[in-house]
């Protein structure tokens, strides 16, 4: 595990710590009002141990000013420090996360996802072994909340099975643990809802790419992303064609 990797899961396991301290002492009744408490002190911290440890890193973040320094440095810190608030602002849910990755002249090299809740931390150290797929039907993560209509469509092309959850971290995660085949979402999301998630993708051996086979760019000008496809390299083929067979949302 390089320094950097280490960083990035000693980042997102401590955010954490944070948020499930803010939701153990919260005793008020209003949902929003928690989510913004865990945004605000999971923000506040990450950014004082970034500027203690890498004074001299860029850092791009959901919850803070895209200051554009970012766009000519070498070193740039993509964070999400509470990935899935809905979730969060409802106890004792534990789909919801913390996204902490590092992007360097070109590429994501390293990144970690912490699930409080549930006491795990991912990261995307190298060594890990990609796990065997089963022959059974193919599961899709898909939004508990808000699932996309394409999805529906994209179940009836390959007789796949809906597993809902939380968080877009989460997503991801359920096909890095194999709970799930692929995770595919189209619309659009920011860079901070899947880099880091991404880069602890990568290092299980799956497939990361946009939905027409091309490969995630982050540290870009503008941070919206189109589209993003988290799957099991068997499930690749039928994914693609089927993907060919039904009507993508535009992004906005």
């Amino acid at each position: 595990m390089t320094a950097d990797i280490q960083m990035a899961r000693e980042l997102a396991t401590g955010a954490g710590e944070v948020l499930l301290q803010v939701r153990q002492s919260w005793k008020g009744s209003d949902p929003k009002e928690l989510k913004n408490l865990g945004d605000r002190g999971a923000q506040e911290w990450l950014a004082a141990e970034l500027a203690r440890r890498v004074p001299g890193d860029a850092v791009l973040s959901e919850e803070a000013e895209d200051g554009r320094a970012r766009l000519t440095a070498d070193r740039v810190w993509i964070i999400d420090p509470l990935d899935g608030t809905r979730e969060f602002s409802e106890p004792p849910r534990d789909d919801w996360a913390v996204h902490v990755a590092l992007w360097e002249q070109g590429d994501l090299t390293a990144g970690a996802v912490a699930r409080p809740a549930a006491e795990v931390t991912y990261d995307s150290s190298p060594g890990h072994e990609l796990w065997t797929r089963s022959e059974r039907p193919i599961r899709l993560a898909v939004s508990r909340s808000r699932p996309p209509a394409f999805l529906h469509a994209l179940q009836e092309v390959l007789g796949a099975e809906l597993v809902p959850m939380g968080s877009a971290g989460v997503k991801t995660l359920s096909v890095v643990t194999g709970e799930c085949d692929a995770y595919v979402h189209a619309g659009g999301q920011y860079e901070w809802d899947s880099a880091a998630p991404v880069a602890v993708a990568r290092s299980r051996g799956l497939t990361v790419t946009r939905v027409d086979g091309s490969p995630m760019e982050y540290n870009r000008e503008s941070p919206w992303l189109p589209d993003l496809m988290v799957a099991h390299p068997d499930v690749v083929p039928a994914l693609t064609e089927a993907l060919q067979q039904v009507d993508l949302p535009d992004s906005p």
